[in-house]
């Protein structure tokens, strides 16, 4: 694995290479560059956010967005699974060079709504068709995933957590480079990225997974031809610390079953995104595939397909959601309690066997402003946990409706 200093000289080393677009100033042009006040870059400001409230019918078990929340709603009215809030500022250097910082308060791995840096990027686009960014960059596993937080540009209240809910890698520390070409009187759009994570997910009550240097690298290539968008995407990931499994059990589990262990194992993501976008109609379809190296988690493939009709400033919406595992063979060292409790507990927390119907509306009621309805209904077995939190065993039976409410705003 390459090392953390490494990584940052070569995020160095790029943004430094981003001046070499810039002649060097002539003998004339930096005397009058001494005598003239410099052009100050231009710097906007903007700014998105949520104001959701979200409950549901069942006290047996906690619905969250995604993974990286520690607790989630039960039946009583909470804002904490949707609401958020970010601020953004874009500094133009020239027509060709400018830097973004975002930051976002939300409810995260801490049980906190403490700000945090999502982005921190210079870009510099050396031609119409080839650019590259340096810096702190937001994940883009998925098509539309790098937009997930911005609940005014999403179709629904939000992102389907039967796709996306498994996704805890919300930014890297690294770079991009993107090179967009026409095609057959479309737009071919390919991107590569590595980087390092920063972050931590919550692993169990009270424990956290410290993913901060852990390797990410992928790319995708996306084709817009008219109303169509089309999107294949792959993604790898290797984990540089160990998940806190034996702070979890209490005892030295990893040395008894070094299969479990996920230090230097790699999880690949891949998925095909069809968006189709045309006067009132909007058709999302999405796939994924989750893949392991390591037993400790169960493989998985997702999907979604939704669709709405805008009219006028209403926009009704439909869809559908599926989450399903495979869990392989799992790993004998001969003791009973180990190989017929303890493993197949801690696998069988990665498990996921549902599908959700969701309906909603939207309701753009003034420029930059939106008001989101939206119910879900759960439908998985007792099996499926992995996608929520705080499941009671023997009385979590698979099934949960949602209700969600929401103010969507940018400016």
């Amino acid at each position: 694995m390459v090392s953390g200093r490494l990584w940052h000289r070569a995020i160095i080393g790029a943004i430094v290479c981003l001046g070499l677009g810039t002649p060097a100033l002539s003998a004339a042009q930096g005397l009058t560059a001494l005598t003239d006040p410099p052009d100050l870059p231009d710097v906007s400001l903007h700014g998105f956010g949520t104001l959701g409230l979200t409950r549901s019918n069942d006290d047996n078990a906690e619905f969250v967005r995604d993974l990286s929340q520690p607790n989630g709603a039960r039946t009583r009215w909470t804002p904490k699974v949707d609401s958020l809030v970010g601020l953004q500022a874009n500094v133009h250097f020239s027509h060709s060079t400018e830097a973004v910082v975002q930051v976002v308060s939300r409810y995260h791995a801490d049980s906190s709504y403490r700000p945090e840096l999502t982005w921190a990027f210079v870009r510099h686009d050396f031609s119409p068709d080839f650019s590259l960014r340096a810096g702190r960059l937001g994940t883009e596993f998925y098509m539309l995933g790098d937009s997930r937080l911005v609940g005014y540009s999403n179709l629904s209240l939000r992102p389907p957590p039967d796709f996306y809910g498994s996704l805890v890698f919300s930014y890297i520390d690294g770079l991009d480079v993107t090179l967009t070409r026409p095609v057959a009187s479309g737009l071919l759009k390919a991107k590569l990225f590595a980087g390092r994570s920063p972050e931590k997910t919550p692993y169990a009550p009270g424990l956290t997974w410290d993913l901060s240097g852990s390797t990410l690298v992928g790319g995708y290539l996306d084709y817009q031809h008219g109303p169509w968008q089309l999107r294949a995407s792959h993604a790898q990931v290797q984990f540089h610390h160990e998940m806190p499994v034996n702070a979890l059990t209490g005892l030295p589990y990893l040395s008894a079953v070094p299969a479990m262990a996920m230090a230097g194992q790699s999880v690949r993501f891949n998925s095909l995104g069809l968006v189709y976008d045309q006067g009132p109609l909007n058709v999302q379809l999405m796939l994924n595939q989750i893949k392991h190296d390591g037993l400790a988690y169960a493989d998985s493939k997702a999907g979604y397909v939704m669709a709405a009709y805008r009219l006028g400033a209403i926009t009704p919406y439909l869809g559908v959601s599926r989450s399903s595992s495979d869990v392989e063979q799992l790993p004998v060292i001969g003791n009973d309690f180990i190989d017929k409790v303890l493993t197949p507990s801690l696998v069988a927390q990665s498990v996921a066997d549902q599908h959700t119907y969701t309906v909603g509306a939207r309701w753009d009621f003034q420029k930059n402003l939106a008001v989101k309805a939206q119910v879900d209904r759960i439908k998985g077995t007792p099996s499926s946990v992995f996608l929520l939190k705080g499941t009671e065993p023997g009385r979590w039976d698979g099934r949960m409706t949602v209700f969600s409410l929401a103010l969507d705003f940018v400016f």
